[in-house]
Parts: C-alpha cells; sequence; structure tokens
C-alpha cells in the first residue's frame, strides 16, 4: 500500500494497526489576492456575487470572521505569512522592501525551508512578492516553484502536482493574483488575466458600500493620504461618482469569481485523488480591498475592509464546520497553527499562536485580548508640496479598534466596532471615552515595548 492509499483510508490517515498516532496530513495553502473578507457569497449572500468553490471550503471547514492581516500590502503581508513575524520585526514595510530587505534566514527561517527540513514535499506556485528570490530554495524551501502570476496556469500547475506522486506530506502553496486585477480596472487598463465585459445598467448592479463617507472625526493624515493617493496615477478614484464607483464593485466581484473558478479546478483535483480526505486546506488573502469605503479603493489603510481577509480551515473529520470570532492574525499565526497539524516544533520567538483548538471547536473563549496591524503608507503622491508618508498601527480589541499614525494633529482613532462596524465615528475625540482611549494606547505601547517596535504613540 503506497502512501496515498494508505491516508486514504481514512479522514486523517490513521495508522494500519490503528495506532492512536495519525499520518502527518497534508497542507494546502490557498491564498487570492485582495480580497476582503465579505466579499464572497458564503458571506453575502449570491444577489450579487456567486463563488460555489469558496462556499464549498466554507461549509465543510471553520470559518473565522476576526481574521486581519499583518500589514494591508502585498509585500509586508507575505513576508509576515512566510516567516511568521510581524512586518515591524522584519522591516518589511512597503512593497519597494522586496528589493532592499535580505532577511537572514538563520534568524527569520521561511516556512517552506522549516516543513521541508521537516521531511515535507513542498511546492509553491502563482504569485510571488517575496523579499527572498525565487533562485533561492535554500532559503525559502520550496522545491518546486513556479511564480509566473496566471492564475489559470496556477490552477493547472497545483492540480497536476496533486495528481502526482507523493511519497511524503507535503505543503503546497496555490497563490492566486486576482482579484488584483481591479487595479488596472480602476485605470481604464487592460486586464492582465483576462476582461470581465460591460458593467450592467445602474439598478442592477451592487449598492455602494454603507461606509462610503469619510469618518466623523478622522485623524487628519488620513484625509490627507486620501488625496495623496487619489493624486497618484495608481489610484484614480478621486472623480468616482455613485454609478462609477458601484460600477467599480461590480468588476470587483466578477474578479473574485474567476478566481474562484481557479480554486474550484484545485479542488476537483484534489477530490479526484482521495487527497482531500487527508488534507488540511487553509483558504486567506494576502490583504482586503476597501471598496470605496470612505472614499479608498485598493488597500493599504487600515479600515476594515483593507485589513480584514478570509481565513477558512478545512480538514474532513478533524476540523468542526462553523464560524469561530476568535481573533486571527493570519501574517503571524499561520505558520503556528500549520506546524501544529503537521506535529512540527515551530521556531523559537514566533510571536504567533495556533488556531487549532479554536477551528476543531476545541478553545472556548478567545484567550487572546488584542491583534495588531502595521502599515507604511508610501504609494501617494506629494500634496502641497509634501509627500506625506506616514506609518500606522493599529490594535484590534475584543470589542474597540484603536487606530494611531505618526503623522498629524489628530493622530488616533477609536471605533465601537460592535456598534460602529463601519468605523464612521471616531470616539477618541469624544471625552467619555477618554479611559478607554488610554487603555487601548497602553496596550500598543505594551505591544511595541514587546516586539521591539519604535513607533511612537500620541501623547508619549
Amino acid at each position: 500500500m503506497n502512501r496515498r492509499q494508505f491516508l486514504a483510508t481514512s479522514a486523517f490517515g490513521a495508522s494500519e494497526l490503528g495506532a492512536a498516532s495519525a499520518a502527518k496530513p497534508n497542507i494546502l495553502i490557498i491564498t487570492t489576492d485582495q480580497q476582503f473578507a465579505e466579499s464572497a457569497s458564503y458571506r453575502i449572500g449570491r444577489k450579487y456575487i456567486h463563488t460555489p468553490n469558496m462556499d464549498s471550503l466554507a461549509a465543510a471547514g471553520m470559518v473565522f470572521t476576526r481574521a486581519y492581516c499583518a500589514n494591508p500590502l502585498c509585500v509586508p503581508s507575505r513576508g509576515a505569512m512566510f516567516t511568521g513575524r510581524y512586518p515591524t520585526e522584519t522591516g518589511i514595510m512597503d512593497n519597494d522592501d522586496r528589493t532592499r530587505v535580505h532577511l537572514d534566514p538563520v534568524k527569520f527561517p521561511m516556512m517552506g525551508k522549516i516543513f521541508r527540513d521537516s521531511g515535507y514535499e513542498t511546492a509553491y506556485y502563482g504569485k510571488w512578492h517575496l523579499t527572498v528570490p525565487e533562485k533561492q530554495p535554500e532559503i525559502h524551501g520550496f522545491a518546486k516553484l513556479d511564480t509566473k502570476m496566471e492564475d489559470p496556469q496556477t490552477a493547472l500547475n497545483v492540480a497536476a502536482f496533486l495528481r502526482g506522486k507523493h511519497d511524503a506530506p507535503f505543503l503546497m502553496m496555490a497563490s492566486f493574483l486576482n482579484p488584483h486585477n481591479i487595479a488596472e480596472w480602476s485605470r481604464g487598463q487592460k486586464l492582465p488575466l483576462g476582461e470581465v465585459g460591460t458593467p450592467p445598467p445602474i439598478s442592477e448592479l451592487p449598492p455602494l458600500r454603507p461606509n462610503s463617507a469619510p469618518q466623523a472625526n478622522e485623524p487628519d493624515i488620513v484625509d490627507t493620504i486620501r488625496k495623496s493617493y487619489q493624486a497618484a496615477p495608481m489610484f484614480p478614484v478621486g472623480q468616482f461618482d455613485e454609478k462609477k464607483w458601484r460600477e467599480y464593485i461590480w468588476a470587483y466581484y466578477r474578479l473574485i469569481e474567476k478566481v474562484d473558478k481557479e480554486i474550484g479546478v484545485v479542488l476537483q483535483a484534489l477530490r479526484e485523488t482521495g487527497l482531500d480526505k487527508s488534507t488540511l486546506v487553509v483558504l486567506s488573502a494576502d490583504h482586503g480591498e476597501c471598496m470605496g469605503s470612505h472614499g479608498w479603493n485598493q488597500k493599504t489603510i487600515l479600515y476594515e475592509e483593507a485589513a480584514r481577509t478570509q481565513f477558512i480551515m478545512s480538514l474532513p473529520g478533524v476540523i468542526k464546520p462553523g464560524t469561530s470570532n476568535h481573533l486571527v492574525n493570519t501574517g503571524i499565526d499561520l505558520i503556528p497553527t500549520i506546524a501544529d497539524y503537521a506535529e512540527i516544533t515551530p521556531p523559537t520567538k514566533l510571536p504567533g499562536l495556533s488556531m487549532r483548538a479554536a477551528a476543531e471547536g476545541k478553545a472556548g473563549k478567545d484567550v487572546r485580548p488584542y491583534v495588531v496591524v502595521s502599515d507604511r503608507l508610501v504609494q501617494g503622491a506629494e500634496v502641497n508640496g509634501k509627500l506625506p508618508t506616514p506609518d500606522g498601527r493599529m490594535l484590534r480589541g475584543q470589542k474597540y479598534k484603536y487606530t494611531a499614525f505618526s503623522e498629524g494633529k489628530l493622530r488616533e482613532s477609536l471605533v465601537d466596532l460592535d456598534k460602529d462596524p463601519g468605523e464612521m465615528t471616531n470616539l477618541a475625540v469624544d471625552p467619555k471615552f477618554a479611559k478607554i482611549l488610554a487603555e487601548h494606547r497602553a496596550l500598543l505601547a505594551e505591544w511595541c515595548k514587546k516586539t521591539g517596535d519604535k513607533f511612537v504613540l500620541p501623547g508619549a
């Protein structure tokens, strides 16, 4: 009996002798690019979007409804996912750091190498955007690699890998590009992975985001950065009217449906080979997409739409289908979680937590009081003769969300996400919330000290 036949005999590959120990599961990580947590039909219904393949994973697995990226920008987020360390620790804070930051592979061992050194077969297909060159497998650890940013080919590569022979458990990454092409759509450019067609009449378009207006008492640097981004060629949405924003959301949903189709190719291969019974599947995204919230498109800013991502874990017979409100940082928690399932001891000093107990419905109350997200806004143009490049930090607690920036007169925001999920009102200016504001400022100061972050908080 080969390993595939052996693992196909049970949900978790129990040994032929029925011993209590189990074979290590395969691990398949599927990521989309720039997908907000709420932009799939399993979250918002099928009236405007239909994602049957994402829906199938959601139905079979645990959906984490409060999962946040480490940084709402491609390279910093991916750097965190593949090292398990905060962007503020690695120094990878913006996309330009892809070429100027060279990580110490001893201090920051990468996911692929951790698993390859532990006996896993490793493969990576799709978008890369990491600081380590693809030609250095001795550092990143992926033995099989194809980083062309062409989603149909990525799906075919992954399917071919799944249908091949496997003499060891595998860790495989399927890194899809879409719905990132919404960036080109906003500029009126040709979409690299194919067009989405002509938007329908306005009566058939999705509605505006309910929080499309700027936040009341918004930190002034946020408004400055909004103007800075909209003055740059990358973000030409300053003159979008209601119809154009609704067409934008329509196009964004079509791009998500395109990538969902490719995910279906991967899942079909998984089922055909019987590997679905022995493979932990993780579905996530590198970051979200603002979709017109507070007048923003794309990412980088710390509002929910950009910072919150989907995070689903599925393993038949092991992971309990349902939803979890445990706080997750997809950047720092991914390695500890998959290492837990693989019975691999993760590197020391990783700040993340394993989500295994939460995924299996065994965790009880969330033991994590908060998660922290960082950003550096550097992709804009000059405003009044000055190029703003502020840093930001976001601390999402169990009820409140606290955000602080390195520049501006009003540098912080406090939102009650239970009552104000759209972040429409900044409570930091309200004296009634002075105590809560101080508590969250202290929590962020505590986190900065613990992680070595040099960010200077308001009032410090």
